[in-house]
């Protein structure tokens, strides 16, 4: 028997992380409650976020045997583009709240996989120093309309302007979720130094002084604003938004177009219709209308309907992913890619860059092991025969 010495540094226990699951635990350990639950919550009771990562459960895979696995081929195109993997990085708002290195730990981990990263307009790191800290990387921007078309339209320039390919334009948020762990802990942006805060805080020393030693959280793509998440999105997204400020948008953005927060089949077919590109079928992770549709179990339908009607629009699908076996799930049932959000959050938490990078590593390592075991070596042999929705 060979004893092995014992290691307890962050690095180590990120390389014995088999799973986001276990990304999750150490970002729960060392992340402060305000900021770990604001990733980790969703809407009201949370029932949407629980019958997505539900839906993935309930998936019975149907594997073919006796076929030569020996290579697998994780490469896919998306939206003109070649991705090493059929997944890219979802947008996150105020990703340095959760730790120091923020978008930056995003966009490089993603530029290093070969795989599109996505910056919010809520991030905290601006489109330009997103593309100069990750210049070789496929960067996207996801835009929130705002009531003022200026300040939208100067977002839009910026984005062109700094290389990104594709605009993500996200239309589920006409008012706030109640998120209530968020208002259970006095969640305000930037962060409110509570007793409670600072008792939180005290126990997580590396996120404290992450905190107090970096420049103060701000929203690098907004103005300073100070006050609760959903205050700040009922000011200033617009709730009057219509399929004409998508034609507008069309028009403007010489790029891929991309709408997220599809959550019906025939929304699917109109924004197609006003010209996107593609598809997010998304319920913003759980985080606006709880008891929402679960998008899982829309990419059937939507990719019925889509190829009914000649399209090809790419159908990318969003909320509940912590897993590679997900994602092949969601690919097989007729998704051309995913998003992550919540799973590289919890990587980044866990540990900055390294965490991001470990994410994208057990991911990748989850969907070649599942199409082994599928008997499928490439993502175009994936057909719906090789999955099975229980209790749907």
């Amino acid at each position: 028997m060979k004893f092995k010495k014992p290691e307890f540094s962050n690095a180590a226990r990120l390389r014995r992380a088999s799973t986001i699951w276990e990304l999750r635990d150490l970002a729960k350990r060392r992340t402060p409650q305000a900021p770990f639950d604001y990733t980790d919550g969703a809407a009201e009771a949370e029932i949407t976020l629980r019958r997505a990562r539900q839906a993935f459960e309930d998936i019975e895979f149907r594997p073919g045997i006796l076929r030569d696995v020996s290579s697998i081929d994780l490469r896919t195109d998306i939206l003109g583009k070649e991705s090493a993997l059929p997944f890219g990085i979802a947008p996150t708002g105020f990703t340095r709240m959760m730790q120091s290195e923020g978008e930056y730990a995003g966009s490089q981990a993603a530029e290093a996989a070969g795989i599109p990263y996505t910056l919010s307009t809520m991030g905290t790191a601006s489109i330009e120093d997103v593309a100069a800290a990750a210049p070789n990387g496929r960067n996207w921007f996801q835009l929130y309309l705002w009531t003022d078309r200026d300040r939208s339209l100067e977002l839009i320039e910026r984005a062109a302007k700094a290389g990104n390919d594709t605009l993500m334009v996200t239309v589920d948020t006409a008012v706030a979720g109640a998120r209530l762990r968020d208002v259970r802990n006095g969640m305000t942006i930037p962060p409110a130094l509570t007793v409670k805060t600072v008792l939180d805080a005290s126990y997580r020393p590396a996120w404290w002084f992450n905190f107090l030693t970096h420049e103060p959280l701000t929203f690098a793509s907004l103005s300073r604003y100070t006050g609760t998440v959903a205050d700040l999105i009922n000011s200033m997204f617009d709730p009057t938004l219509t399929f004409d400020d998508l034609d507008w948008l069309r028009e403007t953005w010489k790029g891929k177009l991309v709408v997220k927060g599809i959550q019906t089949v025939e929304d699917a077919r109109k924004v197609v219709d006003h010209g996107a590109d593609g598809v997010v079928i998304s319920n913003h992770g759980g985080r606006q209308l709880d008891r929402a549709p679960i998008p899982l179990h829309l990419v059937p339908d939507v990719a019925a309907a889509l190829a009914a009607d000649n399209s090809d629009a790419a159908i990318i699908l969003d909320t509940g992913i912590m897993s590679g076996a997900d994602i092949i799930a969601g690919l097989a049932l007729g998704a051309d890619f995913a998003l992550i959000g919540r799973a590289y959050l919890y990587g980044l938490m866990a540990g900055g860059r390294a965490g991001v990078d470990r994410t994208i590593q057990i991911l990748e390592k989850d969907m070649a092991r599942t199409m082994a075991l599928l008997g499928v070596t490439k993502l175009s042999e994936l057909n719906p025969d090789h999955v099975r929705l229980l209790n749907k």
